[in-house]
Order: structure tokens, then sequence, then C-alpha cells
């Protein structure tokens, strides 16, 4: 089938467009990149990466939001959130940000840590009980049975937040413990909470839990455990204790009738095509979920998105508001593998380490390039990303479309972000 791909389409955000767009709005300060050490030379060339990227069909379309020292600087769409309409991107769009949702729970969980809710190093059993029996695979017999173990040590609040439980998440290989997590369905959207944890428990650890790094459901169940501690279902938890002091205001686990308009299609690549693979007219996104995921159900926009890590670049206050201490964000925002290493999902990614909810940067340069040490941040599967570094006090969201994941909206903008950096700063030390 031929597809339409219209001319690209910038649109360039007026930043006074925030200004009275909502009663009781909060917004961040508004500032040129200049008053800020940025070049407004080179973030322009951010943009034109971006239409670049949309002209070769890598992305329907973009949006990429800069914050530096608490104030917003840049917020351009670009391209198109449906391309067979020719709708065009906009900067109040609506995305499916997946893994991007695991800081915020992680987010809420230590909330409840501050509150002395829980030790991070309490066995998750404590909480929920079905972890009582879980048994790690040890292979199979001479006549094919499961071989299971006992685990050497219980599983920590801490392993579910740095994905050091020993779960998987099924799709990301193929071992017997994977086709199980398969074959239970496990993150159903019309299943339960309840009906998660039984259906996990009863599926064996793919390893000890403290044993090495793994990608897995581990947020899931931190999700679960938010819930048994506050005694709110996490979407309430999330939209009281961080959302609406946040103003984050188009963020949550589904997408409201009203707001249809403003959802991004979801596209794959197929040759030199993008084609489109769930549209906000027949997207499960419609509804309200009954299993709320803390590891990757929440849609957002880059506007709330950059409000978040806004808060965590401003020691974990906002606004007024304080969501978390600022020895909470250093704790989280630093590795907390030590020698476990981090393998990562589908490679090994040297020079990074995990911390409670972000990757971190420990050595910059050996597997990104563009880098820099003690940067933060997460991706989600639908080609979302954000980082955070703390040296630049800097924080930037880079969101498309596109599954299965590519880095390439990430690896193409953030190398120009840091160079507008150096830029500017090479034009406030003049040459001796």
């Amino acid at each position: 089938m031929q597809r339409f791909y219209p001319a690209v389409v910038v649109a360039v955000v007026s930043l006074d467009c925030f200004a009275g767009s909502f009663v009781g709005a909060e917004e961040l300060t508004r500032a040129t990149p200049q008053s800020v050490g940025l070049s407004a030379d080179g973030l322009r060339e951010v943009t034109k990466a971006c239409e670049d990227l949309v002209r070769r069909k890598e992305c329907a379309g973009t949006v990429v939001g800069v914050v530096r020292h608490g104030k917003l600087v840049y917020l351009q769409a670009v391209g198109f959130r449906d391309i067979e309409n020719a709708v065009p991107m906009t900067t109040d769009t609506i995305f499916r940000i997946y893994s991007m949702t695991k800081p915020i729970t992680t987010t809420a969980a230590m909330m409840l840590w501050e509150e002395g809710k829980f030790g991070l190093d309490d066995p998750v059993s404590r909480y929920i009980p079905e972890f009582r029996n879980v048994r790690v695979w040890g292979g199979e017999d001479g006549d094919g049975n499961p071989v299971l173990l006992p685990p050497k040590r219980p599983i920590t609040i801490r392993d579910l937040m740095r994905h050091t439980a020993g779960l998987t998440y099924g799709f990301y290989g193929n071992t017997a413990v994977d086709r199980r997590y398969l074959q239970a369905n496990l993150l159903d959207r019309n299943s339960t909470p309840e009906q998660f944890i039984r259906k996990l428990t009863r599926i064996p650890l793919l390893y000890h839990p403290g044993e090495r790094w793994h990608y897995s459901v581990s947020v899931d169940v931190l999700g679960c455990l938010v819930e048994k501690v506050s005694n709110q279902p996490l979407d309430l938890f999330l939209k009281e204790r961080i959302f609406d002091p946040l103003d984050m205001r188009d963020t949550g686990f589904y997408v409201p009738e009203q707001k249809l308009g403003r959802f991004a299609v979801n596209y794959t690549r197929r040759g030199e095509s993008l084609v489109a693979i769930d549209r906000p007219e027949t997207s499960p996104y419609r509804r309200k979920p009954s299993f709320p995921s803390g590891g990757g159900g929440l849609v957002s926009t880059a506007r709330d998105y950059l409000h978040f890590c806004a808060m965590l670049l401003n020691g974990g206050e906002l606004f007024g508001r304080r969501i978390l201490k600022p020895d909470t964000v250093r704790l989280m925002t630093t590795n907390q593998l030590g020698d476990i290493g981090y393998i990562g999902i589908v490679e090994r990614r040297v020079g990074v380490g995990f911390g409670l909810g972000f990757s971190v940067v420990v050595k910059p340069g050996l597997w990104d390039r563009h880098a820099v040490k003690g940067e933060y941040g997460w991706s989600g599967a639908a080609s979302t990303h954000f980082w955070i570094s703390p040296t630049h006090d800097l924080a930037v969201v880079a969101l498309h479309q596109r599954m299965p994941f590519t880095n390439i909206l990430q690896q193409t903008v953030k190398p120009l972000v840091y160079r507008a950096v150096k830029e500017e700063s090479n034009r406030a030390t003049p040459s001796p």
C-alpha cells in the first residue's frame, strides 16, 4: 500500500502560549537560550536535525524540550502526529511513554520510604506475602522436569528499583522462564494488580536476587507495593502526590475522550515507510486499565515530563512543592549496582550503572559517546527518552512514537544540545 507523507511541518512553540491556558496552571519560567548559557543557533540545529529525521521517515514527528537552570528555553514540535490524516505534531501532543513511567513510580515509592513506611532492604514479601515462596529456575533434570531452587536471599525493595530482583520481562529473551512470562500474559491491562502478583509469583525467578541486573517487571511489582503501603490505587496516589503538585495535567494511565485529538499515532517502520500500529480511535489507551502498570503504563506530554525532570534537577522541589528531599534525589541518581554490573537490555552498556529508577553514566564515552558523567535518565518502548545532566543543570525530553524502540532521536539530539552549551560557553570566554 502506498503511504502518504506530507511535507515536513515544524511547529515552533511560542513560550507565551502557556500563560493563562489552564486555571491554576503552573509553568516553568521562560527564558532565552542565551540567558541560561545556551546557543540559540545551536538549538536551531536541533530543529533542523529533527526535520531531517522526519524527511527520512525515521520519525513521523518529534517534540523536544530543554530546561536549563530551571527555565524552559526550547520546546518544538516537528512533523506529524498522524501522517495519514496530515495532522501536524504539536507541543501538547500526548505520547505513550512506556518505561519512562518507571522513574515516576520509583519516585512515588521513595516518597513513602521518606515517610518511614518501609526500608529499602526490607524483603518484598513483608508487604506482598505471595513472594515468600518464590523459587529460582535451576534448569531441568534428566527427565525434563524443572529444577527449582530456594533463593539465596529474599528479593528486597531496592532490588525492585534497580532491576536485581531476578525477574524478567518475557520478550527480551527466550529462556524457559521468559516463555512462562509470555504464556501468563502478565501485563494484561484487563487484569488486576492482585492477578498480576498471583501469576508472577507462580513463575520461578530467572536469577538469584542480587546476582545481576536484568530488565524486568520489577517496577510493576513496585507499583503494587506502593498501593499496599499507601492503601491507595497507584493511579490515585500518583495523581494526588505527583501529577497535581507538579501540574502534570496530561499524564495518566489512559487518554480521556476529550484529549484523544492530541494523542499521537504509534508507528513501526517497514522498509522505507512508517506504518500505523496503534491509532487513537481504536487504541486500548482510550479506556482506564484495570491494571495500572507502574513499569510502563503512562501517557504524557513533553511539557508534563519536563516538570518532573525540573523537580529532580531542583533537588526534589518545584513550584514551592516538595516531592522528595535533595538527599533522596542524590541517592536515586547514584549507581546502586556495585560489582553487579549493568548488562543492558539487549547489549552490554559499558560505563553505565543503575540507580533507583534511572540509568546513570559512571564512565562516559564507553557506551554512549555523547553522554557526560553523572547523567541519568531512561527511555520508553515507543522511542521516547529523557536525560538529565546535574553537571550542566540541564534536562532534555525527546519524544516520538515508533516501535520497536530506536535510539535515533536521542542520539541525534544529545550531541547538538551539549554542543549548544559549549558554543555559548566559548562565546562568553573570549580568547586571550
